[in-house]
C-alpha cells in the first residue's frame, strides 16, 4: 500500500489517478511572481505545457490572477499570467515556510510561447 500523511490525515495512494494531461519536467529556475503592487521571489520547480509549480515564502490565494517572469539559464526571461489552482505548505526548510503553488497558464504572448515550447521540448529530449 502506498500512502501519504499529510497533518493528521493518511491518503491511500494506491487507486491515486493522475490527472494531468502533459507530463512535468522538474527544474530549478528563478521566478518573480507578482500580484499587483507586491513581487514574491520564488524558484520554479516543474514546468509542462500547460502549467508551473513553484516554491516561494508567502503563499498566493486560490484562483488568483498573477504575472510570472519566469529566468531559465541562459535565455531572456518570459512573462506569463497564470491562475492559481492550488497552493500548499511545501515544508522543505527548518522553518516549514516554504509553499507550494501550482499555476495554469492564462495568458502569454505568441513570442513567449514559442520559446517556452521550444524549452520544455529541449528538455524533454536529455
Amino acid at each position: 500500500m502506498i500512502s501519504y500523511r499529510s497533518g493528521w490525515e493518511i491518503y491511500n495512494l494506491e487507486n491515486f489517478i493522475e490527472k494531468r494531461r502533459h507530463p512535468r519536467i522538474e527544474v530549478e529556475w528563478s521566478v518573480i511572481v507578482s500580484n499587483g503592487d507586491d513581487f514574491i521571489e520564488g524558484e520554479l520547480t516543474s514546468i509542462a505545457f500547460d502549467g508551473i509549480s513553484i516554491s516561494c515564502e508567502e503563499p498566493l490565494p486560490l484562483d488568483e490572477i498573477v504575472s510570472i517572469s519566469i529566468e531559465p539559464p541562459d535565455q531572456q526571461s518570459m512573462v506569463i499570467s497564470g491562475q492559481v489552482i492550488w497552493s500548499d505548505v511545501y515544508g522543505i526548510d527548518d522553518q516549514n515556510s516554504a509553499y507550494a503553488i501550482g499555476l495554469c497558464f492564462v495568458k502569454i504572448s505568441d513570442e513567449d510561447r514559442s520559446r517556452f515550447l521550444d524549452r520544455i521540448s529541449d528538455l524533454l529530449e536529455e
